[in-house]
């Protein structure tokens, strides 16, 4: 095994740990830490059907492949399932020992069903009789006929609550079934009791009334588990003829995909565990072991409806409002403002709205002739994808570029992709053998004869929704140089020829590696002859080889990095040898750390960059991405204390240690010493409102006469 990188899923895991302890801080307000463990547990589960899916199929297939720290698909699975055994302890110690006595004492209780008054368990069966039942499917399972034949077991669905009843007719005879919870039916149902709020789990309520489904039979016994399937199963477009049919056929697959991830209770019989191993195809003595037997609950993620219960905002953070920003006014256009100066926005400090407003002024407005965008991933009910039709309906030319091949939200954007060619959108559906996953926006408008480019670029998906819980860039800007490379851009992805060099926006894949590494080897190169060399970077994941040991030879070299990873780090940090000029933060905090920005020293005169990149081998060989040179002044400052800002907090970013763990730097103990990146960006964007309002407040503007 190398020592020279840390395992990517390992350092993954370390992330999600980070995440967990937010969890377990007692300074946090209680539904915040709920929030913090049902975003671990969603995590985990994306990373079973992800990274374990994939692992597995590599084993599945014989593959001895290792990765570049030395460590075979078994070995990783290995690993993996040690490291997690762990945390899952830690879940359940969390849940049962701390979170649970602490929401009894604001009088938030998981009460069983038997210990409500007789009102209210029928108020409940109810609520069952009549919501529930209607929509339950149970599926039987005779383990005479189907043990020796897997395709008669029934398909049984993934990441929900599943119930496995055993049943007993009037002549003993026995049999299984298996009762899925259907994701339309809440996992938790409230009864309140005075000032006390009891909660009850879908598992326990439909288990409780599931002799109805069955009377002439009796239930002897009975558990509940989940199941998670491989997700790593992808489209493979370079023989593809009907990419959004195949997309289709993909979803359908994952549906019957091989089980990754068995969770069961720890309390389980021996004898449902072994139905529940046969029929999920899970041997849990297998050298691929996916067996996890979990105490308390099962599913964490659905406690994240818990920390958002109404009426219990004092176990909440006070909210952070996104602010509007001071470049954009009500009595100019969107044009107007862009074209008189660069923009930089910084979410979700500062409101997304501009660039909201931007698409669909543009969608109205009679001086616009094209619109082109890429898509990634959209919110549910979106603004954007409205103004987007609506500049279709207009008349506009609009280009909207889909990408079909974003995990987990294919089936949305093949939605989307229908409702926009139904108005008249040309649809284009990703890049053959790429994903798509640059963030720009191309308006083109018609000025007095002359063609005017206008542009968003940024590090975060166009998505209303994210746009208010992930920290992101945006940069608006009407420069000639940008927009002329914005047209070669998109005439590359939509006409699907080469992508050429560009003379500002800097692609993936085929420049933006090679310029990342001469970037870092120009610092090196002035460290050695005795010149300051500082490079700072904010990114979400660092893995990629080249780069690590082009950053290894850097701080040999004596360049002072400094690199702010929320997640996934395979440099190995405080090695005298190798790393002893890198310093590695971790800043988790209510808001997701997403932005991605690059700064090199150049000798005093600094280059900034955003990206939508992060520095890892699938962003910057696999996938067309774009790094936007900051050339607007005060925009390059503003992101240097950014990121500098994030090296002085000593609340919520932690150290990455050598070995991939990280610890929380230490807290001083004076208040006014104490730095936290978020609370001070939302801090300076709400100054800056305040003034902007007292300045418009002070200043005097004359009606002007009537005409």
């Amino acid at each position: 095994m190398s020592t020279q990188y840390i395992n990517r899923e390992l350092s993954w895991i370390e992330f999600n740990q980070r995440v967990l302890n937010e969890a377990q801080r007692d300074d946090l307000p209680l539904l915040e830490r709920v929030k913090f463990l049902a975003i671990t547990a969603s995590n985990l589960d994306e990373f079973f059907q992800v990274r374990v899916g994939g692992l597995s199929a590599q084993l599945m297939a014989g593959s001895k492949k290792t990765d570049f720290t030395g460590l075979t698909p078994s070995e990783q699975l290995n690993a993996i399932r040690t490291r997690i055994k762990i945390m899952y302890q830690e879940f359940s110690e969390l849940l049962e020992k701390k979170l649970t006595p602490a929401l009894a004492k604001k009088q938030i209780l998981f009460t069983p069903l038997t210990e409500l008054n007789h009102t209210q368990r029928n108020n409940l069966t109810d609520k069952f009789n009549n919501l529930i039942f209607p929509i339950l499917t149970p599926l039987g399972f005779d383990e005479d006929e189907d043990s020796n034949n897997s395709e008669s077991a029934p398909s049984l669905p993934a990441q929900q609550i599943i119930l496995t009843l055993k049943l007993q007719d009037a002549e003993k005879n026995t049999r299984i079934v298996f009762l899925p919870i259907p994701s339309l039916v809440d996992r938790f149902h409230y009864v309140s009791d005075d000032e006390t709020l009891h909660i009850i789990t879908s598992e326990e309520l439909v288990s409780h009334h599931a002799q109805t489904l069955f009377p002439d039979e009796q239930i002897i016994d009975h558990t509940h588990f989940r199941i998670t399937r491989n997700g790593d199963i992808v489209l493979h477009d370079e023989d593809a003829v009907d990419i959004a049919g195949e997309m289709e056929d993909i979803l359908d697959a994952r549906k019957f995909s091989k089980t990754v991830r068995l969770e069961i209770p720890s309390n389980i019989s021996d004898e449902l565990l072994q139905t529940i191993c046969n029929v999920t195809h899970t041997d849990e003595e297998s050298e691929e072991d996916h067996v996890y037997r979990i105490q308390g609950a099962i599913n964490l993620a659905d406690f994240m409806t818990l920390a958002f219960l109404p009426g219990y905002d004092d176990l909440r953070d006070p909210d952070w409002t996104p602010q509007p920003s001071p470049a954009f006014t009500t009595e100019q256009s969107m044009f107007e403002t862009i074209a008189a100066n660069d923009v930089l926005l910084y979410h979700p400090y500062e409101s997304f709205e501009p660039v909201i407003r931007l698409i669909e002024e543009a969608s109205t407005d009679p001086h616009t002739l094209a619109i082109k965008q890429v898509l990634y991933r959209t919110a549910s009910d979106s603004r954007i994808i409205d103004a987007l039709i609506r500049a279709a309906e207009n008349g506009k030319q609009v280009t909207v570029l889909v990408e079909l091949k974003a995990r987990f939200d294919e089936a949305r954007n093949l939605q989307r992709a229908d409702e926009l060619q139904r108005a008249g959108v040309q649809i284009v559906y990703g890049v053959k053998n790429l994903k798509t996953h640059a963030k720009i926006l191309l308006i083109v408008r018609n000025e007095n004869g002359n063609i005017k480019r206008y542009l968003h670029l940024g590090t975060g998906n166009y998505n209303e929704s994210t746009a208010k819980l992930y920290t992101d860039a945006s940069y608006l800007t009407a420069r000639n140089s940008y927009g002329a490379d914005a047209s070669v851009f998109f005439n590359a992805i939509t006409g699907r020829s080469k992508l050429t060099s560009l003379k500002k926006l800097i692609p993936a894949p085929t420049e933006m590696k090679r310029s990342l590494i001469s970037k870092i080897e120009r610092e090196a190169k002035r460290a050695k002859q005795g010149e300051p060399a500082h490079i700072m970077a904010k990114i979400n994941s660092l893995q990629d080889q080249d780069i690590i040991d082009a950053l290894y030879a850097a701080s040999a070299a004596g360049v002072k990095i400094q690199l702010n990873i929320r997640g996934i780090c395979c440099l190995k940090t405080q090695d005298k040898k190798l790393s002893k000029n890198i310093e590695v933060i971790s800043v988790i905090d209510r808001y997701l750390e997403h932005a991605r920005i690059f700064y090199f020293h150049k000798g005093g005169n600094p280059e900034l960059f955003i990206a939508s990149a992060d520095w890892m081998t699938r962003n910057l060989e696999k996938r067309v991405e774009l790094m936007i040179p900051i050339a607007d002044p005060k925009a390059k400052k503003r992101l240097t204390e950014i990121l500098k800002t994030a090296f002085d907090d000593n609340q919520n970013a932690h150290i990455i240690q050598q070995d991939g763990t990280s610890v929380r730097k230490s807290s001083p103990k004076g208040k006014a010493n104490k730095i936290r990146l978020q609370a001070s960006l939302q801090k300076a964007a709400e100054k800056i409102t305040k003034a902007n309002a007292y300045h418009q407040s002070t200043t005097f503007e004359p009606h002007k006469p009537s005409e």
